[in-house]
């Protein structure tokens, strides 16, 4: 039962992670920010395996790749703005530890 559980606590974290990088990439588009953000923020796809809880290994040369092709400015604003979406949706705020 207890493996269970974990099996659909790390399902939800890993939903959850997706489904704030969307929010992100939303967000920048809304924002006006470049066009070419958005498009470079979907090439970490492949960097989805590594990004997750419970990831081992280290990340693919294609995600080191198409985060090097990232822009700075383009990464750093997704993360902020990633950072502020639960205190914008009225909710507490991240408290991420390594578990």
């Amino acid at each position: 039962m207890a493996a269970l559980k974990s099996l659909i606590s790390v399902s939800v974290r890993s939903q959850a992670a997706v489904l704030v990088l969307f929010i992100a990439v939303s967000a920048l588009t809304h924002l006006g920010e470049s066009q070419s953000c958005p498009s470079q923020l979907n090439t970490l796809n492949v960097c989805a395996p590594f990004v997750v809880p419970g990831a081992h290994g280290n990340p693919s040369t294609e995600c080191c790749n198409a985060l090097q092709s990232v822009q700075n400015d383009c990464l750093c604003n997704t993360l902020a703005i990633a950072a502020r979406l639960p205190s914008l949706c009225h909710l507490p705020s991240l408290n991420c530890v390594n578990n």
